[in-house]
């Protein structure tokens, strides 16, 4: 059986009791970066073995996990922060576990997608999630344009090296529209700014962006 774990985004107690018994019991727990993981499971008394499982070597240690999972064995997958599978290399491994007929188990709990989403002040009732944009900024322009036309609540990731210029391709794009930035969810200095782009632009040339950011509109 294969475990898909939630983990804290941030603060640490932001973990379900029910994820701290699975990871304590399998016999191996799959992580993006063992470090972040070992703190993690330091703190709740988690003695299980770790191995990394992250974009680079997810071909190799996904058949490596999958033949774990074929002896009878029992493994967690978690990402470095939220839940496993959204817009991280999680779901390649996932999808070659179902492929094979082995079940998989999800242990819910944080997401930054919800998190931010929940206390954004847009509609909830209908969202468009994105993940990452493109990289490049022409590409990024017209993904934009795209989904201005949507009409619903879109939910974008963004790293803090890119931040600005995604913000100002946004306020080509998306003209004087509200934005809400929200970064360091459940941590010491979270927060969710409401602003049109250009003061958005303005505040983080001011103040260098930190943090994992996610941009609603």
């Amino acid at each position: 059986m294969l475990y898909v774990v939630s983990t804290p985004i941030g603060n640490l107690g932001d973990i379900t009791y029910r994820a701290v018994e699975v990871l304590k019991s399998v016999d191996l727990i799959a992580c993006e970066d063992t470090r972040k993981t070992r703190i993690l499971a330091g703190h709740y008394g988690i003695r299980t073995h770790l191995t990394s499982y992250y974009e680079y070597n997810k071909a190799a240690k996904g058949d490596y996990i999958l033949r774990i999972l074929k002896e009878g064995k029992r493994v967690a997958l978690v990402s470095d922060a939220g839940t496993p599978g959204i817009s991280d290399p999680g779901f390649s491994l996932i999808r070659s576990v179902l492929d094979s007929g082995i079940g998989v188990v999800s242990i819910p709990g944080p997401t930054a997608l919800i998190s931010a989403l929940s206390i954004s002040g847009l509609a909830t009732n209908k969202f468009f999630f994105e993940g990452f944009l493109p990289v490049k900024g022409g590409p990024r322009k017209k993904r934009l344009t795209w989904l201005k036309g949507l009409g619903t609540t879109i939910v974008v990731y963004e790293s803090p090296h890119r931040l600005l210029k995604t913000l100002e391709d946004m306020a080509e794009i998306l003209g004087d529209k509200k934005i809400v930035v929200a970064r360091e969810i459940t941590k010491k200095f979270e927060e969710a700014i409401q602003a049109g782009p250009q003061e958005l632009i303005k505040r983080f040339k001011a103040s260098k962006p930190r943090g994992e950011f996610v941009l609603m509109f």
